[in-house]
């Protein structure tokens, strides 16, 4: 069942997203995060829609990533996805006003003209699963092309991306995919792009010269992970050259304890759960950090064959410790990882005009 998914995903997430035009009027919420899949709402942006990632935790180094949220739910229907748990209106929303969405993102450059800023559409939803039917990422993309001091980040599970290819982006679009083993792809990530779709979508992008970025995130144990997380990594170095990533993000599987429950009750057939987890300071569950550590290593190993070290290698909600024991250091503080992309991104890309960042003050604005 899972591989027809993946093999119908396309047309699948056309026949599930029945109504549009209509949709943008209406004003019942829908309370069920896969009832509100089969309904596309264009909307007008309402209240603040650019904010800080909120995976912020004070006892864990966060990349201080801004997100704008000018997308929620998502087609997709991954097992671990903690819009389950956290959408009180499920309905599937789509910003069209961009010019209001990009006045915030103005607004908040010229708060801060020394600094770089990194904004992504990600936090609530999928950047490119509805492109094909919103163009949305296109007119953010097109928006982005002549600011400086920043770059868009779109992240996505999808193959989605003809729509970018065309576009004078001007280097300032970082399209990311979210990667997992075949395995994993095939039996917890329902109705997304195959493995090999991602990999083939990956490249088109980079051969039309934008920066990709990656992410590891969650990395699931099961059968014979080793064995996929290795030629997971031999595929993607056959689709991309190392001097286009711009960031690599490496985490676990992760969930609030309530979750759990809504996972076994929306996937009962699913056997991720079926391992030793833990709760964390920040009330999230996750493997024993024995575990942690063992998949972190070995997918580090697999990564610095290929040169990963000249671009910018970070964890998502984990302490400092697990830093210093896989990669050998750690940041000082958010401002300092925050200052250590600025710096990567102006070094290794400096057609982007990214002016040179100053720790002190990285360090003194951490938090905004």
């Amino acid at each position: 069942m899972a591989m027809l998914d993946h093999q119908q995903s396309a047309q699948s997430q056309k026949k599930t997203l029945l109504k549009t035009e209509q949709a943008s009027s209406l004003s019942v919420k829908i309370p069920n995060y896969r009832d509100g899949k089969k309904v596309l709402s264009m909307v007008s942006k309402k209240g603040q829609k650019l904010d800080t990632c909120a995976s912020k935790y004070k006892d864990y180094i966060c990349c201080n990533v801004k997100v704008l949220k000018s997308v929620s739910n998502c087609p997709f229907d991954c097992t671990y996805c903690f819009l389950q748990n956290y959408l009180t209106d499920g309905t599937t929303t789509v910003v069209k006003d961009i010019e209001a969405l990009m006045a915030e993102v103005h607004a908040k450059l010229e708060s801060q003209p020394w600094r770089f800023f990194r904004i992504g559409t990600w936090e609530l939803g999928d950047s490119l699963a509805l492109e094909s039917k919103t163009g949305q990422a296109a007119e953010l993309v097109n928006s982005f092309s002549s600011l400086r001091n920043v770059v868009l980040e779109l992240k996505t599970k999808s193959d989605d991306v003809e729509s970018l290819l065309t576009i004078d982006h001007g280097g300032k679009t970082v399209v990311s995919w979210s990667l997992n083993t075949d395995f994993i792809i095939r039996t917890e990530e329902h109705k997304t792009a195959s493995l090999d779709r991602r990999l083939s979508a990956m490249k088109k992008v980079a051969d039309a010269g934008y920066l990709i970025g990656l992410h590891f995130d969650p990395m699931i144990w099961h059968d014979d992970w080793k064995a996929g997380y290795e030629d997971l990594v031999t595929k993607l170095f056959q689709h991309v050259s190392i001097d286009q990533v711009a960031w690599v993000s490496i985490g676990s599987l992760r969930f609030n304890p309530e979750q759990k429950r809504k996972m076994e009750n929306n996937f009962p057939g699913s056997s991720m759960l079926n391992i030793e987890m833990v709760a964390g300071d920040d009330n999230k569950v996750r493997y024993i950090k024995p575990l942690r550590l063992e998949m972190y290593q070995f997918l580090y190993s697999l990564l610095q064959v290929h040169g990963i070290d000249e671009t910018v290698l970070y964890f998502c909600m984990e302490r400092w410790d697990v830093w210093e024991t896989v990669f050998g250091y750690s940041p000082s503080s958010i401002g300092e990882l925050d200052f250590i992309f600025a710096q990567s991104m102006a070094k290794r890309f400096p057609h982007l005009q990214i002016s040179v960042p100053k720790l002190a003050m990285y360090e003194l604005f951490q938090e905004s």
